[in-house]
């Protein structure tokens, strides 16, 4: 083998008669500018050099091509632009064979199918997650991928960014050979095979598909994509292929990527991305190694603590599931058991039979709380209640081995307060799971004063392992997460208090983009929650302060939501569906009334504004205070575990639309509507160092 030849971020190196095209752009081989210009090189060396027979494309470290670089997409892409690599590919006489592993996504895949075959190791994973940034495959990803799977097939994959496994990409003709072993020799070996023979996608005919399947897989997309343009985009461009000549269909879906990459949803979305790979760096922890987790016990077999069990086994833990009651523990065995047949009953589960009974025989639910000897981590998730986490972490400290780390899934109270009926503080740290908690991707990761910087790292390593999205707080009243909600939630109550109705409240949010409105939400989680942490703040709330009276009032009237038939919204016979109730409208008026307030009208724009200043405000004070460590954090948490709409980017991403003079002036207004005890946040600490599209 020759000396390489080094061109940039890629180099060309000989295998004989074979070239071997390295991509060498780490951390995971983005297809930035210099990576596309590299590739072009060497295919047009490849094209040109007569000795050689055929090429290879790999990518070094520990990936092929993970996606392209985000960075350049809110600024003009540089030359050569990546449908100009891959159609010098196609054109280049000799066979050109992609060898995958680690992800090959996005852009990368777009390259993988220009080539002419496509072997990869085991555990790769390919795809085109471009719909989920706001945008589609540009690179012809739409026109090649229905030319393997047939058109229903590729409106799946393509509008919901799914990925792709080696054994299923080998099962539906995405790659054409799974490899063990030396990747690299099997790739040159299978170009030599090819004896020169191009195979190209482009030009494949397009599998006739039955209308009514193309119909099913667009309505299902549709469904689950809410309709955002880039869905509709992309099904137009996969459904064109059916009669359109395949460059037409590529002329006609670049021109759509190039125009939805500098939509401002898309510029939304990525700022979401980037905030969440952001969310993952902690300087302060820089050196602490997480400590070896192979036990949890989870203590609390109710339906948080079921949920945090069955996260944790399909994570690969051995868990002990802790309670007290013995009728509690067999409920909490049984709800895991339910989830784990119901996942083999529908089929979710590849292998499910498998996969469900590996999932419960590492399972041991039990009385004997010495059993906590045997953990690595041990989870509390019982009631919400002070006097309660700190008798069971007085009993856990005696019993849990030296060197455990100590977690408390407390939602809202004081991490300090907890940790401090141990004798070891050093290693208590809070895991704030979200309900359902083996469905909700949030977890926060709550930094005591005294936590280890290894029990953080520990905390952080075993939610990434859970594949949670974990998000480090500090230790404040509600953290990031519910600290935020609440002051969203207050505002919407001010607004029904001065006019608006619930209903008309939680219907211009879900217009927004929310999951739901604030009201269903309450209705939902059950009024008396949030009763019960109202009174227990009581003595130290100043008196001065607007309290809206409306939820007390409910809850007094026994409307504690869905599960007692009524709150906001009357349940009939047990439905699901909120109706509309005059009881509630009849009980806002003497509220009214009862304050002296004169009803006004207000607009849908005037609750959305209100609703997302109120956000914005608190993100600013959770900053200053510290208990978020970057503004980023708080769009981080508000999409991935309140329901926010990722396509609106979050509150941060809107504040800085806005500017700080509309900001400012807004506030002053939030201010004098909000009345006593408002506390205005700087909201200049959320606008520091923004540059266009996030500066990446």
């Amino acid at each position: 083998m020759q000396a390489p030849e080094r061109r940039d971020a890629v180099r060309l190196e000989r295998e004989g008669d074979i070239a071997v095209i390295v991509i060498d752009n780490p951390p995971v081989n983005a297809g930035s500018a210099a990576v596309r210009a590299g590739l072009l090189a060497a295919i047009e060396t490849v094209r040109d050099d007569e000795r050689l027979h055929g090429a290879v494309l790999i990518g070094a470290g520990t990936t092929f091509i993970a996606g392209s670089d985000l960075r350049e997409f809110g600024q003009p892409l540089a030359e050569p632009q990546l449908p100009t690599v891959i159609r010098a590919i196609e054109d280049c006489g000799k066979p050109v064979v992609a060898a995958l592993h680690g992800a090959a996504l996005g852009g990368g895949f777009e390259l993988a199918l220009g080539c002419d075959a496509r072997v990869a190791s085991p555990g790769t994973v390919v795809g085109l997650p471009e719909v989920t940034l706001g945008i589609i495959p540009g690179a012809g990803g739409t026109q090649r991928l229905p030319r393997i799977v047939g058109i229903p097939r590729a409106i799946g994959m393509v509008c919901s960014g799914e990925r792709v496994h080696s054994a299923a990409a080998l099962a539906a003709g995405l790659i054409d050979a799974e490899v063990e072993g030396d990747l690299r020799a099997a790739a040159v070996a299978h170009a030599r095979q090819m004896a020169g023979c191009k195979q190209r996608l482009r030009d494949r005919a397009v599998p006739m598909a039955d209308a009514g399947a193309v119909a099913d897989a667009t309505a299902a997309a549709l469904k689950v994509g809410k309709r955002r343009p880039a869905v509709q985009a992309a099904i137009d461009a996969i459904t064109a292929t059916a009669h359109a000549p395949f460059d037409e269909g590529l002329a006609q879906e670049r021109a759509v990527f190039q125009h939805l990459r500098v939509s401002r949803e898309a510029a939304a979305l990525r700022h979401q991305f980037f905030a969440e790979r952001d969310s993952a760096r902690h300087p302060s922890l820089d050196g602490a190694g997480p400590r070896a987790v192979q036990c949890v016990a989870v203590i609390g077999a109710g339906t948080m603590g079921s949920g945090i069990a069955i996260a944790a086994l399909e994570a690969g833990h051995d868990v002990l599931l802790l309670e007290q009651d013995a009728a509690a523990l067999e409920r909490g065995a049984t709800r895991i058991h339910a989830h784990y047949a119901g996942r083999v009953q529908s089929g979710k589960v590849k292998a499910a039979v498998a996969v469900a009974a590996a999932c419960e025989a590492r399972l041991t639910a039990s009385l004997d709380w010495t059993r906590l000897a045997e953990a690595d981590l041990v989870i509390e998730a019982v009631f919400e209640d002070l006097a309660v986490k700190q008798q069971v972490f007085q009993r856990i400290d005696h019993l849990a081995r030296p060197g455990a780390v100590l977690a408390s899934n407390t939602s809202y109270l004081d991490l300090e307060a907890i940790a401090a009926a141990t004798f070891r503080p050093q290693d208590v740290i809070g895991l704030h799971f979200f309900s359902p908690a083996h469905v909700m991707r949030l977890m926060e990761v709550v930094r005591g004063t005294v936590s280890a910087p290894d029990a953080l790292a520990t905390g952080l390593a075993v939610a990434r392992k859970l594949r949670k999205l974990p998000l480090l707080t500090g230790n404040a009243f509600g953290f990031v997460g519910n600290r935020l909600y609440a002051a969203y939630r207050r505002q919407c109550e001010f607004m029904v208090e001065e006019g608006a109705w619930p209903e008309q409240v939680d219907a211009a949010l879900e217009a927004y983009g929310f999951a739901m409105g604030p009201f269903a939400v309450a209705d939902l989680s059950g009024l008396d929650i949030a009763w019960r942490m109202r009174k227990a703040q009581a003595a130290t709330r100043d008196p001065a302060a607007r309290y809206v009276h409306i939820a007390d009032r409910l809850c007094e009237a026994g409307r504690l939501g869905r599960k007692t038939g009524a709150g906001y919204y009357r349940y009939a016979d047990g439905a699901s569906r909120p109706q509309v109730d005059a009881a509630v409208h009849d009980l806002i008026t003497q509220v009214r009334c009862d304050k002296g307030l004169s009803p006004r009208t207000l607009t849908d724009g005037e609750i959305q504004r209100r609703a997302l200043l109120a956000l914005v405000n608190e993100a600013a004070l959770l900053l200053a205070e510290g208990v978020a460590e970057r503004a980023t954090d708080v769009d981080v948490a508000l999409v991935n575990g309140y329901g926010f709409p990722r396509w609106e980017g979050g509150p941060v991403f809107w504040a800085r639309e806005r500017g700080a003079a509309a900001l400012q002036a807004d506030l002053d207004e939030l201010a004098a509507l909000s009345g006593q005890g408002f506390v205005r946040g700087d909201v200049a600490v959320l606008l520091d160092g923004v540059v266009c599209d996030e500066g990446h």
